[in-house]
């Protein structure tokens, strides 16, 4: 039976509801299965003993996932080769593509939910009025654990990143 989780977050105030299994700091990582901008499985499995910062967006094409992406993707910069960050949206994979061409996005991998919606569901963060995924930022570390997670209360806010990179630092 699938949970829903009543007024987890707003969208422009507006309580909405989330569909899927929740996940807290300190849980086991939900495997997933994405696609990549070329169509290819990307899983938990793909990033293996790495540290994994995962941003979810509801759509890159919106001014605050903009935002946020463009955020990670220059912090990006400063972190070490055993970080993957991936942003993870139900767009379609073409239109991830040509919108990171469009940003420059090179450093953060954008992965797309749209066949299986795995992770929207694994992780608790499909939102059922929208048919789209709440913005949210996770860090999972080397052994496959949910270090930090912030759901963004209002859909449309942009999350807190100096959190969510000390999350990582503190996992280097």
């Amino acid at each position: 039976m699938t949970q829903e989780r009543q007024g987890a977050v707003t969208f422009k105030g507006n309580p909405m509801t989330l569909v899927g299994q929740p996940v807290k700091s300190g849980d086991p990582a939900p495997d997933f299965r994405v696609v990549d901008n070329t169509l290819q499985p990307v899983t938990l499995a793909s990033s293996a003993g790495k540290v994994r910062l995962i941003t979810v967006v509801p759509s890159l094409d919106t001014p605050v996932c903009d935002t946020m992406t463009r955020t990670f993707n220059q912090e990006a910069a400063k972190l070490p080769d055993n970080v993957v960050i991936y942003t993870i949206s139900l767009d379609l994979p073409f239109a991830q593509k040509r919108w990171c061409g469009n940003a420059g996005i090179d450093r953060v991998q954008t992965l797309s939910d749209y066949q299986d919606r795995s992770f929207a569901l694994g992780y608790g963060l499909l939102i059922k009025e929208l048919k789209l995924m709440a913005r949210a930022v996770l860090v999972i570390d080397a052994s496959d654990r949910i270090s930090y997670l912030q759901l963004v209360p209002e859909v449309t806010s942009e999350p807190d990143y100096a959190a969510a990179l000390a999350a990582v630092r503190a996992l280097l």
